[in-house]
C-alpha cells in the first residue's frame, strides 16, 4: 500500500503515471464520459487548516469517480478533543477506503499514514504541499513548449518552495528559489533535492535576488507571503518581501512565452500585481481547476495499488 505524502517518494515514473490517469480523467469529464474508477469507496477528508481549493476539488473529484468524501473539520473529530493521532487512524481507516489530511505538522501526517489501514494523502502541511505540485506540473505539460523548462519560484521558502524543490529534483529541470534573507527554505529538505537532482540531472539554484531567479525563465510562480498561522507576522513580512512582488517589470525579465502560475488565494499587490494576475500570461485559473484532475490521478492510482 502506498501513501501521497511528499513526492520524494515517487519515482519520475510514477509521478508520470498519476499524471497520465489524471490526463485521461480530464479528457472523460471534458467529453462527458463517465469514468467511476472510485464507485462506492469513501474518502474521509479531514480539515485541521481551512480550505477552498483542497475541500471541492477532492469532494467533487471523489463524486466523479463514483464514490463519497466526508468532511470532517477539527470540531467534528477527536484529534481536536486530544486524542492520540494513531488512535483516530487506526479507527477511521477501518470505516473508509482513503484519507485525505490537512493539517500543520508533517510529522503528524506521517505518523497517522504510520497507523492506517489505507492510503492516505497529504492535503497540505507546513513542511509540503505535493496535490498542489501535481496541479502546477500538469498545468506547466499543458502549456510548456519545452522539454526541459526553467521555473522561477519567488517568495517565502514555505511549503510551495519545498515542494517546488521535490518535483524539480525528481523530473530533472531547472529551478531558481529567490527569497528574502531569512526566510530560504529548509536546509535539510534542500540537501535531499539536491541529493536527488544528482541522479535526475535537476539544476538547483537558491538566491536572495529574484531578478536573476526570473531571468529567462519559461514559469513564474509564487505563494502568499504570509501563510496560515503566520498573521501576526503579516507586517513585518511586508516590509522584509518588498522586491519580491511579481508585476509586470520583473516579468519581463522571463521569456516573452513564460507563464504565471499561484497556488491561490492572491493578494493582489503584494507577492504578485494585479496587472501581472489578469494578464494573458497568468494561467492560474486552469492550474487551479487541475486540482480537481490531478487528485482525481492521485486517488485511482493509490486505489490501483492498495494490497
Amino acid at each position: 500500500m502506498r501513501h501521497f505524502l511528499t513526492l520524494n517518494d515517487f519515482s519520475k515514473d510514477e509521478l508520470i503515471e498519476i499524471l497520465n490517469i489524471a490526463f485521461d480523467l480530464k479528457a472523460d469529464l471534458k467529453n462527458a464520459i463517465p469514468n467511476h474508477k472510485m464507485k462506492d469507496k469513501s474518502l474521509a477528508m479531514i480539515f485541521e487548516k481551512s480550505s477552498t481549493r483542497t475541500r471541492v476539488s477532492f469532494e467533487v473529484g471523489m463524486t466523479q469517480l463514483g464514490g463519497h468524501a466526508l468532511f470532517l473539520s477539527s470540531r467534528d473529530t477527536q484529534l481536536g478533543r486530544g486524542e492520540p493521532i494513531k488512535d483516530t487512524a487506526r479507527v477511521i481507516s477501518r470505516m473508509v477506503d482513503m484519507v485525505m489530511i490537512r493539517t500543520f505538522k508533517q510529522s503528524d501526517i506521517e505518523e497517522f499514514a504510520s497507523y492506517s489501514k489505507v492510503p492516505v494523502i497529504n492535503g497540505l502541511t507546513d513542511e509540503f504541499h505535493p496535490v498542489q505540485l501535481m496541479a502546477d506540473y500538469m498545468t506547466m505539460i499543458e502549456y510548456s513548449k519545452t522539454d526541459h523548462p526553467k521555473v522561477a519560484y519567488i517568495g517565502d521558502g514555505n511549503n510551495m518552495a519545498h515542494s517546488w524543490l521535490m518535483l524539480t529534483s525528481k523530473m530533472g529541470f531547472e529551478l531558481s528559489i529567490a527569497t528574502p534573507k531569512g526566510y530560504e527554505v529548509d536546509e535539510s529538505i534542500l540537501n535531499k533535492a539536491l541529493e536527488n537532482a544528482k541522479i535526475s540531472g535537476a539544476k538547483i539554484t537558491i538566491t536572495n535576488n529574484p531578478k536573476a531567479a526570473v531571468k529567462d525563465a519559461d514559469v513564474v510562480t509564487t505563494d502568499t507571503w504570509a501563510s496560515m498561522g503566520q498573521e501576526d507576522e503579516k507586517k513585518q513580512r511586508e516590509l522584509d518581501f518588498r522586491g519580491f512582488c511579481v508585476d509586470s517589470n520583473l516579468m519581463k525579465l522571463a521569456k516573452k512565452d513564460a507563464i504565471f502560475l499561484h497556488c491561490l488565494p492572491a493578494y493582489r499587490g503584494q507577492e504578485v500585481s494585479e496587472e501581472v494576475l489578469e494578464s494573458s500570461q497568468s494561467v492560474i485559473f486552469d492550474e487551479a481547476e487541475n486540482r480537481l484532475h490531478a487528485q482525481k490521478g492521485i486517488m485511482v492510482w493509490l486505489d490501483s495499488h492498495r494490497s
